[in-house]
């Protein structure tokens, strides 16, 4: 019986994770798995200072008066840029394009 229950979880949690890149009338358009994702590719870029200039862009956007939150997400922008051109636009990641994607964020 416990193993019933196990696969029954896990079949609904396919469901529920096929059911978040599809749109319903009301609900949000973005993915909050993705989301969290692209965030935690900022706080690894963070705690490594790899590159320097995500924690130069923090530090200008928190001076700015954005939120840690709000910087981090913007910042985050840059990083769904940059992806989507090297998946997309079928091009090699470029540290200098993913910089002057950092430094156009306002602040």
């Amino acid at each position: 019986m416990g193993k019933r229950k196990k696969s029954h979880q896990r079949r609904k949690l396919s469901g529920e994770t096929r059911g978040v890149s599809q749109e319903y009338p009301g609900e949000p358009t973005t993915n909050p798995y993705l989301k969290e994702a692209i965030l935690e590719v900022v706080e690894n870029q963070l705690r490594d200072n790899d590159p320097p200039e995500t924690r130069q862009t923090l530090e200008r956007l928190l001076a700015a008066g954005y939120s840690r939150r709000q910087a981090v997400e913007m910042i985050g922008s840059a990083v769904v840029e940059e992806i989507w051109m090297v998946l997309h636009e079928r091009k090699p990641f470029d540290p200098v394009r993913y910089r002057a994607l950092l430094e156009k964020l306002e602040g």
